[in-house]
């Protein structure tokens, strides 16, 4: 057909799409409508695909054409670096693909309008057109400026941000190339126009100490500063907690035995802090890292006469000073966790708070809110106390020393701390059997490798130090989750509204596709009616440990699971293997802590009357999904910082080489784990000897001429080829194939 009489059929069809009395119709009742004979309704179709690629119109699952407003669905816009996109649209089962050409102007993570123009036959994804941008998810971006003579332009830290912002003369705040900044966007452009935006702070020179780190935090809106108000709030609260009686004397014989029953006579106060139970006199420990300071438990452990263990898990009692709809309540919730990046911690409560009156520094009294268990040797909890209660820490222990103790019998640790080593030798006890018990119900423990990166004074990285759970971790891991545990089956029956940690059971297809994949391997996993019991994957755990396939299949395993969020529905966490499951440990750091600890008060002291619960059922479910969401920002704002970092770090050494082992392997290469940790990538072009093949049901490539194979846990040197700061990567290219390359140096 004709070009010229293309358009004009266009043209015609959409002008009847317009009108108001048009209803979708199929091509057939179209054909009809216009008179179109049956020898010339090809050309009809060829119209409407046209039409429909281009976006002008839509069509629906049932085949029937209309405006593309008609048949539009709304969704979450994900972009490529390559200008391709993806829509999550609730309730599809499949991403909805984008053309680079067919994105509008939308930005990652915008909130758009898309019609469907091919619906996904024969296995391939849908594919759409944007037609409206509903809501703009980046009002500001950061990145680096690059200066011409009459404008200039933000190249975006985020790769995901395919457009440059376009910086008119004037806007730029006097920003030359090379800076780091901040720039709103005041226009967001269109399919051939780029956004537009002015600079509203300069961040600093990309090489000056500090700029990097600083770009992320502004780039993932993270907190810093916290407002006037939360400052003036802050006076009221006291420096240290003065005491109106000495401390409780409900222990006449040794410490370390007593029943849960001695616990329930209170020392009572006449004044401010009435009705507190007062452990004082029993000996207690905090257990953190060594440069912790905002530490919120502490851990007390007796025996009953008759050989059972009484572990108290005591926490900060933060809700006593951040009261419900206080200026410091509204900006904690704002917060939603504290955030750990490698060269800061920006908080989610003020110093005086976190590191101050409500961290349980060792010699000084605090206010707890204690989780006090009677566990028998099955690692069963037979009874248990929740109450608020007034405690101060012995010795302010550190994960190192304690290992030292337990596991490389130091001697002069075991010199310095000869009074705590009975109650040291009863936590390692009850930790290992607590972690029996959860491995006979099926809880799956990953253990992927962690690493500590050790800055200088100006932020550049030292070492990357390989961080690995020890005996002290596991001994504080082991007895937080008991305490989780225990509180949320508590406030369960209680049928009190309440904030779960929950982790739902897999997507059976997706452990369908598990299956099939580990089955290349020789391993297999069992499945009932369509699901599966965490034992099963701790079993595939146990199998694979040590193997050469384990990077992959254990990051496998995990991605085949869904996230862990926060509810007010208590459904079980998949991964622990548990009915009941919160997070009750950390006030101090996690805002969803924070909140359940007012529940359980208000629980203790008279109950939660109806008023009080409906209060609470209608706060707990905004709670749960912000404090999801900005955990998931936090988590990533902590990855990224520490990639920057180790690239940082890779870039002095660029030239020489390392003894690494192949983590995984794709059709554009393999990726070298370093024993510090260091991930990079050996392209598949740097492979000059032959012409690899990638094999996807082995993760293998192979040479097709010399049939040398690259997998997974082969040992391998490489040399550090390059890095990119920009794209936080790492690149390698193997020992041998530098000294073949010519115009190479050799290794």
């Amino acid at each position: 057909m004709e070009r010229e009489l293309l358009e004009q059929r266009k043209k015609m069809l959409t002008e009847l799409m317009d009108e108001k009395a048009y209803v979708p119709m199929k091509a057939k009742e179209l054909a009809m409508l216009l008179d179109i004979p049956k020898s010339q309704r090809g050309e009809l179709q060829e119209v409407l695909d046209e039409l429909t690629a281009e976006g002008i119109i839509g069509i629906s699952k049932k085949g029937k054409y209309a405006k593309p407003e008609t048949f539009s669905v709304n969704g979450i816009f994900g972009s490529h670096p390559r200008g391709f996109g993806f829509v999550t649209v609730e309730g599809m089962d499949q991403d909805v693909f984008i053309p680079e050409e067919k994105t509008g102007a939308a930005l990652h993570g915008d909130r758009v309008q898309i019609v469907i123009t091919s619906d996904g036959k024969n296995g391939r994804r849908p594919e759409g057109a944007v037609v409206r941008i509903l809501d703009h998810a980046n009002s500001q971006v950061v990145g680096y400026y690059q200066k011409n003579k009459t404008f200039g332009f933000v190249v975006p830290d985020n790769q995901k941000l395919t457009k440059d912002i376009f910086i008119p003369q004037g806007c730029d705040q006097g920003a030359v190339t090379g800076h780091k900044v901040v720039a709103k966007i005041t226009d967001f452009g269109s399919q051939g126009k780029k956004p537009e935006g002015r600079i509203v702070e300069i961040l600093g020179h990309v090489n000056d100490p500090g700029t990097d780190i600083l770009s992320l935090v502004r780039a993932y809106g993270l907190p810093e500063a916290f407002p006037q108000e939360v400052m003036e709030e802050l006076e009221s609260v006291p420096d240290k907690l003065e005491m109106e009686t000495p401390a409780g004397t409900a222990f006449s014989g040794p410490q370390a035995v007593y029943h849960l029953d001695d616990l329930r006579e209170n020392h009572t106060w006449k004044g401010t802090y009435m009705s507190r139970l007062d452990l004082r006199s029993l000996q207690t420990v905090t257990i953190d890292g060594e440069d912790a300071k905002d530490l919120d438990d502490a851990i007390t452990l007796g025996m009953t006469p008759e050989g059972n263990y009484i572990l108290g898990v005591h926490i900060a009692d933060v809700s006593h000073y951040v009261r419900e709809g206080s200026a410091l309540d509204k900006e904690a919730l704002k917060r939603g966790t504290s955030v750990y990046l490698v060269d800061r911690v920006i908080p989610m409560l003020p110093h005086k708070l976190s590191n101050g009156i409500c961290s349980l520094n060792a010699g000084t009294d605090r206010l707890a809110l204690s989780c006090i268990m009677e566990v028998d040797h099955q690692g069963n909890v037979m009874d248990h106390r929740i109450c608020e209660t007034v405690i101060c820490v012995d010795r302010r222990m550190s994960y190192t020393a304690v290992n030292g103790i337990l596991t490389e019998k130091k001697e002069e640790l075991i010199e310095e701390y000869k009074e705590l080593l009975p109650l040291f030798g009863r936590m390692e006890k009850l930790s290992s059997v607590l972690r029996e018990r959860r491995k006979r119900r099926g809880a799956i423990d990953f253990d992927f490798p962690e690493s500590k990166i050790l800055l200088d004074e100006n932020g550049h990285p030292l070492e990357i130090r390989p961080y690995e759970r020890n005996t002290a971790t596991r001994i504080i891991e082991d007895f937080m989750l008991l305490a989780n545990e225990t509180v949320a089956e508590d406030y369960y029956w209680q049928s009190v509204p309440f904030l779960y940690r929950t982790h739902d059971t897999p997507d059976p297809e997706k452990m369908k596709q598990l299956g099939v994949f580990i089955n290349n391997f020789g391993y297999f996993i069992r499945m009932q009616q369509g699901e599966i019991h965490p034992k099963e994957l701790q079993k595939l755990l146990d199998r694979i440990e040590g193997t050469p396939e384990e990077p992959l299949l254990a990051r496998l395993t995990l991605r085949s699971m869904k996230q862990a969020k926060y509810t007010t529905e208590c459904s079980g966490h998949f991964g622990l293997a548990a009915r009941y499951y919160t997070h009750f440990t950390s006030p101090i750091r996690r805002y969803p802590d924070l909140q359940i600890h007012r529940i359980i008060k208000e629980a203790l002291c008279g109950g939660l009357k109806e008023k009080r619960q409906a209060h609470y059922q209608l706060l707990l479910s905004q709670v749960a999904v912000q404090a999801s969401v900005l955990e998931r920002r936090a988590d990533e704002a902590e990855r990224e910082t520490d990639k920057l970092k180790k690239c940082e770090y890779m870039a002095r050494y660029v030239g020489e080489t390392f003894e690494g082992v192949i983590s995984g392997v794709a059709n554009w290469g393999f990726y070298v784990e370093l024993p510090n940790t260091v991930e990079g990538l050996v392209h598949i072009s740097e492979l000059r000897d032959d012409y690899y093949i990638f094999d996807e049901t082995k993760y293998e490539l192979t040479g097709e001429m010399t049939k040398k194979t690259y997998k997974l846990g082969q040992p391998v040197r490489v040399i550090v080829a390059g890095t990119d700061r920009l794209l936080r990567t790492v690149d390698f290219v193997l020992e041998r194939e530098l000294r073949f390359c010519s115009g190479r140096v050799s290794s």
